[in-house]
C-alpha cells in the first residue's frame, strides 16, 4: 500500500493543487482589477509632463513625509502592540482579560474621529490649554504635523500587531519554552529562541497591516496639515487634477510593493509547530514585584486612546448650543446600514480570503505568494481612490452595478481582505501538517480532512479576520460617501455631514454608537479565542 505522507509533503511544498489555485488566481485578479483604472489615466499623461509633476519638490515632500510617517507609525505599534499581548497572555497580569479587552477597543474608532478629539483636546484653543492657562502654563507640545499624526495613528492602529501577536501566542504550546528551560536557557533565552520565532510571521503580518493603513490614511493627515499622498490625491481629484492624481496614486502602489517585500523578507517562513491543545497557553510567566506596576502600561495606553475622543464627544453633546438642523437628527436606521453592511463585507471578504491564505501557507511556491501578496494592494489604495476607480467602472461598463450595495460590499473587501488574509495565514501556519497526515491515513480524502481537522484549528484566524474586517468596514468614510447608493445613509456619512456643517453635537451621538457597536463585536471576537 502506498503511504499519503511523501504525496502530502509533496503536495506542501512542490505542486500546487489545480482548484485551488485558480480559485486564488481568480480572487487576486478580481481585487487588483479596479487598480488598472490608474495605468490607464496615468499612461494617458505626456511623458514629458508625466516627469515634471513627479519630480516637483511637493512631489518629493509628500513621497519623503509618507514615508517616515509609515515607518514611525510602525515601529510604534509594534514595540506597542507585542508586549501588550505578551503581557496579557503569557503573564499573570492582573485582570488580563479587562485588559485584553480595553487594549483592542482603540481599533474601534475611527482614526479621523481619534485626529480631531486629539486637535479640540490638545490644540491652541483646546480644552488642555483653557484648563492649564489658569496655571500659568501658555503652551503645550505641538499637536499639528508629524508629532500628532504618527502619535494619533499609532494609538488607533497597534491593535493590528497586537491581535495578529496575541492570537499567535494564544496557539503556542508552551512545553516548548518548558523544554528549553530544562536544558539551561534563561527565559530571555527562551523568549528569544522557541517564542520569537513562532510569533515573528504574526508580528509581520500585523507590522504590515499597520504600515499600509498609515500610508493610506486620509482623515489624520488632513485634520493634522501633514502633506502626504492620500490628502494630495483628494485635492487633485477635487480640483479636477485626475492626471496627476494617478500619477501620485501610482507611486504609492510602488511604495506598497516595496513594503510587501521587505515584509516579506522579515517574516521568516520557519515555522515552529506545537501540540495545540491543552498544554497551548496555559503556563503564565510570573511579573512578581511588578505585577500591579505593569499594569499602568495597558492603563496608559487605553486611557490616552479611549479617554480623550469620549471626553470630547461628551463634551459635544453637554456644551451644544440649542437648535440646529431637523436633516442632521440621528436615526437608528444609521446604525442598521452600517452593520448590514459591515457584516456582508466581512463575510464575503473572510470566503474569499480563505483559498488564498490557505494556498500561501502551505504551498512554498512564487505563485501562491503574488496571489497573496496582490490582497494586500487594495488595502494600501486610498479608499477615495478605489470608490472613484469604481465609479469609473461602474458608470461606464456596469451601469446596474452603479450606486448598488453589492458595488459598495466590493469596495470593501477590495480594501479590507487583506486583514482577513493575514489572520488566516498565520493561523494556518501553526497548523502541524501531521494532524492532517494522519487524517489521510486514515482514508480521509483532502476536502473532508480539511473539514475535521484543519478547519476547527484555524477557526480563531478566521473569526479575528473577519472582526477586523467588520470593525475596519464601520468606520470606512471615503469610499462609503461616493458608492453608496441614493438616500443610503451610514454612521459615518452622518458623521461627516455634521461634522461639514459644525453641528458637533449631532455628530456626536451617531460617533458613540459607532464605538459601542464596534466595541461590542471586539468583545464576541475575543471571547472565541483559545486558551482564556
Amino acid at each position: 500500500m502506498r503511504s499519503v505522507v511523501p504525496a502530502a509533503i509533496r503536495t506542501r511544498f512542490g505542486s500546487l493543487p489545480l482548484g485551488l489555485t485558480l480559485l486564488s488566481a481568480v480572487i487576486a485578479t478580481g481585487v487588483v482589477f479596479p487598480l488598472t483604472w490608474l495605468v490607464i489615466r496615468a499612461t494617458s499623461v505626456d511623458p514629458k509632463r508625466a516627469l515634471s509633476m513627479l519630480t516637483r519638490p511637493a512631489t518629493l515632500e509628500i513621497v519623503v513625509n509618507s514615508l517616515l510617517l509609515m515607518a514611525a507609525v510602525t515601529a510604534l505599534s509594534v514595540l506597542l502592540g507585542v508586549p501588550l499581548a505578551y503581557l496579557t497572555v503569557r503573564t499573570d497580569l492582573p485582570f488580563r482579560r479587562f485588559w485584553s479587552i480595553a487594549v483592542s477597543l482603540p481599533l474601534v474608532i475611527p482614526s479621523y474621529i481619534g485626529a480631531f478629539a486629539f486637535v479640540s483636546a490638545f490644540g491652541p484653543r483646546g480644552e488642555f490649554h483653557s484648563i492649564l492657562s489658569p496655571l500659568g502654563i501658555d503652551r503645550l507640545p505641538e499637536i499639528y504635523g508629524f508629532p500628532g499624526a504618527i502619535v494619533v495613528i499609532t494609538l488607533y492602529t497597534y491593535p493590528y500587531v497586537y491581535l495578529t501577536t496575541r492570537a499567535a501566542l494564544l496557539s503556542f504550546d508552551t512545553t516548548l519554552v518548558d523544554a528549553a528551560r530544562t536544558l539551561n536557557h534563561d527565559r530571555k533565552s527562551a523568549f528569544r529562541r522557541v517564542t520569537l520565532p513562532h510569533i515573528r510571521p504574526a508580528i509581520a503580518a500585523g507590522g504590515l497591516l499597520a504600515a499600509l493603513y498609515a500610508v493610506s490614511d486620509f482623515g489624520t493627515p488632513t485634520i493634522m496639515r501633514l502633506p502626504v499622498f492620500t490628502r494630495q490625491i483628494y485635492v487633485e481629484y477635487n480640483a479636477f487634477g485626475q492626471d496627476y492624481a494617478a500619477l501620485l496614486s501610482l507611486q504609492l502602489l510602488a511604495i506598497v510593493v516595496v513594503v510587501l517585500a521587505l515584509e516579506r523578507w522579515v517574516r521568516s517562513e520557519r515555522t515552529v509547530h506545537g501540540d495545540i491543545g491543552e498544554a497551548a497557553g496555559e503556563a503564565v510567566v510570573p511579573l512578581g514585584r511588578w505585577r500591579w506596576p505593569a499594569t499602568l502600561f495597558p492603563a496608559a495606553v487605553a486611557g490616552v486612546a479611549l479617554v480623550v475622543p469620549i471626553w470630547i464627544l461628551g463634551l459635544w453633546l453637554v456644551t451644544a448650543e440649542a437648535g440646529g438642523r431637523s436633516s442632521l437628527a440621528f436615526e437608528w436606521s444609521f446604525a442598521f446600514n452600517s452593520v448590514w453592511v459591515a457584516g456582508a463585507a466581512a463575510l464575503v471578504a473572510t470566503l474569499a480570503a480563505l483559498p488564498v491564505a490557505y494556498l500561501a501557507a502551505n504551498h512554498d511556491s512564487p505563485l501562491a505568494t503574488v496571489f497573496e501578496r496582490a490582497t494586500y494592494v487594495g488595502f494600501a489604495v486610498p479608499g477615495v481612490v478605489l470608490a472613484l476607480a469604481l465609479v469609473y467602472f461602474g458608470a461606464g461598463y456596469v451601469p446596474a452595478l452603479y450606486q448598488t450595495i453589492p458595488l459598495l460590499v466590493f469596495a470593501y473587501t477590495v480594501r479590507f481582505m487583506p486583514q482577513a488574509v493575514g489572520a488566516i495565514r498565520t493561523t494556518t501556519r501553526q497548523v502541524d501538517p501531521r494532524f492532517v497526515e494522519a487524517a489521510r491515513t486514515l482514508g480521509e480524502g483532502p476536502n473532508r480532512a480539511f473539514r475535521r481537522v484543519t478547519l476547527p484549528l484555524i477557526a480563531p484566524g478566521i473569526v479575528a479576520g473577519a472582526a477586523l474586517v467588520f470593525l475596519t468596514t464601520m468606520k470606512e468614510l471615503p469610499a462609503t460617501l461616493v458608492l453608496r447608493p441614493t438616500g443610503f445613509e451610514t454612521l459615518v456619512t452622518h458623521i461627516w455631514r455634521a461634522q461639514e456643517a459644525a453641528y458637533f453635537q449631532y455628530a456626536a451621538v451617531p460617533a458613540l454608537v459607532l464605538v459601542a457597536v464596534s466595541g461590542l463585536s471586539m468583545v464576541v471576537m475575543l471571547s472565541q479565542e483559545r486558551g482564556e
